[in-house]
């Protein structure tokens, strides 16, 4: 079985997702809480590849673009988690 993540409350994966939707949003100066609409795609799919990475990091690998799973690969090679 897999281990439980608790990030700040968040037990189950797709709560975890549901979290790091809110973080890219963030990051992509995304407001899904405020006046401004959010494209229903933008979010969906969003939520789809957070639950994804969630679930299945390594499933996420083969999803990502050539040069994305290139530079991955370099940083996972040089054993560092920050560029």
């Amino acid at each position: 079985m897999a281990e439980s993540i608790n990030i700040q409350g968040a037990t189950i994966p797709e709560d975890v997702a549901y979290k790091l939707l809110y973080a890219v949003a963030w990051a992509e100066n995304i407001d899904l809480e405020g006046w401004a609409k959010t494209d229903r795609n933008w979010i969906l799919n969003t939520y789809a590849e957070c639950l994804l990475a969630v679930q299945n990091p390594a499933q996420r690998m083969t999803a990502l673009p050539s040069s994305a799973q290139s530079a991955a690969a370099a940083e996972q090679a040089r054993g560092t988690d920050n560029p």
